[in-house]
């Protein structure tokens, strides 16, 4: 899809870029994309985090009902 386009065109292409949106327009809106991205990661993370204590917890209940069965019989 790229291979057609030269290095010269995406030249041409990020020049007009700036001059429509400017240097500052572009590194704040760099900034948030790169914040949002991060902010994904680490809820991403967390719920991963989340995730695990809980099937161990159902484990462990699990566990426990079945020693209890266990015991009355």
């Amino acid at each position: 899809m790229l291979a057609g386009i030269s290095i010269w065109q995406l030249l041409i292409i990020l020049i007009i870029v700036v001059a429509i949106f400017g240097t500052k327009k572009l590194r704040s809106t760099g900034k948030d994309l790169g914040g949002a991205v991060k902010d994904f990661r680490e809820a991403m993370r967390e719920g991963e985090a989340e995730d695990t204590p809980q099937l161990n917890a159902g484990t462990a209940q699990k566990a426990a009902e079945k020693q209890a069965e266990e015991d009355k019989a």
